[in-house]
């Protein structure tokens, strides 16, 4: 009997097992805040991509000066600076018509340019203006320029031709002042550019080669003499304006290369006019671009 109380004293308890109710309004909230918490960081990740991939651009926008005033300053200064007769007085005149335009260091630095005994006469015959280029501010100006003057001595006469690079400031008022004096410089040469030509690219067929051709001949037959109502049957858009020229009269189509996308078809040409004026071949060249509307073809652009 002891030994049975002993065995039952040492039988080990049973550990009560809590089963959590998934339907509490406290376990609900923490899914919730579980589920929300979630939702947030992936959507932190891809807005923080957006981000990165955002490109800003900005966008330039440069001025456009005008320089008509500068160069006809310089044709003025130009003039002035190499026309002078050969006596004391002109000489003199010169000197003091100078003021107007130069700064007072150059004027100082100017001054005996041409001597008051100088044996020869100058008169501007021309002057080309070759660029103007704002020169580090928007108030500078570097001038490159050409001087054609005939050289007077006695009854012997030269032309000479030079070509010159100034300086001219600007200011705030529009007023104007040379700041270098005429320094010889090189002429614009011939660019070695050559444009890429246009080249068939086989879209265009032998038929419909033909019948486009055939319309731009009558088209530029009657193209110089059109007025605006007869071009609307051959132009939609504006694309080709009036120019009414009867002295020229269609000779021929140089040359005509036609590539087709889509349903338009663009046209480089080159066409001959004979001028009766000057009996002159003028060659003129146009891109167009070409469709057919209502079964005919029609230049668009």
């Amino acid at each position: 009997m002891f030994q049975k109380k002993t065995e039952k004293q040492q039988k080990p308890k049973k550990l009560r097992v809590y089963t959590v109710n998934s339907r509490k309004p406290a376990v609900i909230a923490m899914w919730l805040l579980f589920i929300c918490g979630f939702v947030f960081a992936v959507y932190k990740n891809f807005t923080a991509i957006d981000t990165h991939t955002v490109h800003e651009k900005e966008i330039v926008e440069r001025r456009v000066e005008d320089t008509s005033g500068v160069e006809a300053f310089v044709r003025n200064f130009a003039k002035t600076y190499y026309s002078w007769s050969n006596n004391k007085d002109s000489v003199a005149q010169r000197t003091d018509a100078l003021t107007g335009y130069l700064t007072e260091d150059l004027q100082r630095l100017t001054a005996d340019t041409v001597k008051s005994d100088v044996a020869v006469s100058s008169s501007v015959q021309d002057i080309q203006i070759w660029s103007v280029e704002q020169n580090g501010s928007e108030n500078d100006f570097a001038v490159v320029f050409t001087v054609a003057q005939t050289i007077s001595d006695g009854k012997k006469k030269d032309t000479v031709s030079s070509v010159y690079k100034t300086a001219v400031y600007k200011d705030e008022n529009g007023d104007m002042v040379i700041t270098q004096a005429p320094t010889i410089t090189g002429k614009p040469a011939k660019s070695a550019y050559m444009p890429k030509d246009t080249e068939l690219d086989g879209t265009v067929s032998a038929v419909e080669s033909e019948d486009i051709t055939d319309f731009l001949i009558t088209f530029f037959t009657l193209y110089p003499t059109a007025t605006e109502k007869e071009l609307s049957y051959y132009v939609s858009g504006g694309s080709m304006p009036s120019v009414k020229c009867a002295d020229y009269t269609f000779s021929q189509l140089k040359s005509t290369v036609l590539n087709k996308n889509g349903d338009t078809v663009t046209a480089t040409v080159a066409v001959e006019y004979l001028d009766s004026v000057t009996q002159m071949t003028q060659i003129s060249q146009f891109e167009l671009v070409l469709k057919r509307v209502d079964g005919n073809w029609k230049i668009v652009g």
